[in-house]
């Protein structure tokens, strides 16, 4: 749940301030929605938290869970660095080790080069198979590969 949480909080914040956006798995089945006030809430309309404009995450309760900086750098509640998405497209671990990649046409690449799957410019999330795996609507094609191909969170 906590990732989900963190997944879905971390999309609001690349996400095009004033739409909605929403988060959908292969079988088209919701998994969350990002309101255009920064409020996220579950497939049950349940609120479970927000993100403020400096980047701070919090959750219903207005605990807080974390951060993302201006230079992609995700961390936790403990300040604790998780990775990195760069403005490149570079994905980075909390070693600072290198993942993969993210290209301009949406192509997730490993850390070998290999073809992970690709995002499209409507939010398709398909694998190396060209199976749909879920969606990402309006959402930054580096975000998505966090949540979809790469283990940040």
């Amino acid at each position: 749940m906590y990732r989900l949480i963190m997944a879905l909080l971390m999309f609001m914040f690349v996400a095009s301030p004033g739409y909605s956006q929403s988060f959908r798995n292969n079988n088209n089945m919701l998994l969350g929605k990002v309101e255009s006030d920064g409020t996220v809430r579950n497939a049950n309309n349940m609120r479970l938290g927000k993100i403020f404009e400096d980047g701070t995450i919090r959750d219903s309760n207005n605990m807080r869970l974390g951060t993302i900086e201006k230079d992609g750098t995700i961390r936790d509640k403990n300040n604790m660095r998780l990775g990195t998405v760069s403005s490149d497209g570079t994905v980075r671990d909390k070693n600072n080790m290198r993942l993969g990649t993210v290209s301009s046409d949406g192509t997730v690449r490993d850390n070998n080069n290999m073809r992970l799957g690709t995002i499209s410019s409507d939010g398709t999330v398909r694998n190396n198979n060209n199976m749909r795996v879920g969606t990402a609507n309006g959402i930054n094609a580096k975000y998505a590969a966090v949540l979809f191909f790469f283990e940040l969170l």
